[in-house]
């Protein structure tokens, strides 16, 4: 693992996808975005691949309602291309029951099946603990995809609430003992190169 950065070269949306007939067959590595609505997850991804509204952003939670998919170039000749696929989030009480169970098998459809999925983030908010987010790492440990676990909006945290913070987030969500849970925030970009450092380590192997 180097300290060299990473620069994208481009990011282009490919399709959104509302079936598993609709998702990438192609040989290129994948890394997957979930977590709960209004986590911060498409300002995450835009932060991540250094594009302004790549991943559209949204004040109404549970905007995300497909499994979208975006091809990514870089200039690490041990990632050149990958693809970036951005899941529904879950937990928004407002979205229909039917549809929420319409996303339901859609995530773990992909999650499960795809061939070329590499790597797995989880974003849970800094600032709280949701039984979902123990379920979605429960889930995708079950079924041999052990996730990176991110937190994010670290900037709202005074640096005294951190550690306090970040302590009961590991010990709530489950995380053995040396897991990492990679701090981040999309408005200073605290934690992108470590989040990208991790993330060529596990595409890597």
């Amino acid at each position: 693992m180097t300290g060299e950065r990473m620069r994208i070269l481009s990011a282009e949306f490919i399709r959104s996808c509302a079936g598993p007939e609709q998702f990438l067959k192609s040989d290129l590595p994948e890394i997957a975005f979930i977590g709960r609505s209004n986590v911060g997850k498409s300002s995450l991804i835009n932060s991540l691949l250094q594009r302004k509204g790549l991943a559209k952003v949204s004040r109404t939670p549970g905007k995300t309602r497909l499994v979208n998919l975006f091809r990514i170039a870089s200039d690490d000749s041990r990632l050149a291309h990958f693809v970036v696929v951005d899941l529904p989030g879950y937990g928004y009480a407002k979205v229909s029951k039917s549809l929420r169970a319409q996303w339901a098998p859609l995530i773990e459809q992909y999650l499960d099946g795809s061939e070329q999925l590499r790597a797995v983030v989880v974003l849970v908010e800094s600032r709280v603990l949701s039984e979902q987010d123990r379920e979605t790492i429960a889930w995708l440990l079950s079924v041999g995809r052990p996730p990176i676990v991110v937190a994010t909006k670290v900037d709202k945290l005074k640096m005294s609430e951190r550690v306090g913070a970040l302590r009961r987030l590991q010990e709530g969500l489950g995380l053995v003992e040396g897991a990492e849970l990679i701090s981040y925030s999309s408005v200073t970009g605290e934690g992108r190169e470590r989040l990208w450092a991790v993330l060529k380590e596990r595409i890597r192997t």
